[in-house]
């Protein structure tokens, strides 16, 4: 079963951190993007631009609708993902725990529908 592994930080802070601070963090994503891998368990990823870049779109009533920045104002932002497969939900939330900002933001675990209804 595939999961999307969603991690939500506060973009702000973050980026606000001091640079060995951050630099830490990156290292700490390097090794555990590594382990996942070589588990083979990883079927994708990515660190996402900060909030600020992003553009919502709505549809409403046929007119296209653009917004620069997220949906809604949040304290914590989408900041990059995972997707990985495994067995169980059990595996897919051990694999979450262990992301290097779970303890400072939060990580939601969704599974990926692999047969849509037709």
């Amino acid at each position: 079963m595939q999961y999307m592994l969603l991690i939500y930080n506060n973009d702000r802070e973050f980026f606000s951190l001091p640079k060995d601070e951050l630099n830490a963090i990156y290292a700490a994503y390097g090794k555990f993007t590594q382990d996942l891998v070589a588990s083979g368990a990883m079927r994708a990823g990515s660190e996402l631009a900060p909030f600020t870049s992003a553009t919502t779109v709505r549809v409403r009533g046929g007119k296209v609708q653009t917004t620069d920045g997220p949906f809604a104002e949040t304290k914590e932002q989408l900041g990059g993902y995972y997707i990985i497969d495994v067995p169980t939900l059990d595996e897919a939330i051990k694999w979450a725990a262990q992301i290097p900002t779970a303890a400072s933001g939060s990580i939601e675990v969704r599974p990926l529908v692999e047969n849509p209804p037709e």
